[in-house]
């Protein structure tokens, strides 16, 4: 069954490719989505695709790339949303 959700990941997570390798790994485990830079400094994502997936990217992206520094990640369920991919966006 797939879900939705809204993950939003504060710390060191703009300027450090946070967006690219996150788009990486959700399209990796077969995720669908986007991900954005919020204007106070956090990536917010929203994310569809089966619990496990779901599972393994937030885990992901407690740690995030190797230059990011995550202190803080809000995950909360959303209404089931369809994407085409998973888009970065600007």
């Amino acid at each position: 069954m797939q879900e939705t959700l809204v993950i939003i990941v504060y710390g060191k997570v703009q300027g450090v490719f946070f967006r690219k390798h996150a788009r990486e790994k959700a399209m990796e485990l077969g995720l669908t989505g986007e991900i954005k830079n919020n204007p106070d400094g956090s990536v917010f994502i929203v994310a569809t695709g089966s619990r496990e997936q779901l599972t393994e990217f937030c885990d992901w992206c407690r740690t995030g790339p190797p230059a990011a520094r995550v202190t803080e990640i809000v995950i909360n369920h959303a209404v089931l949303q369809t994407f085409e991919g998973f888009r970065i966006v600007r």
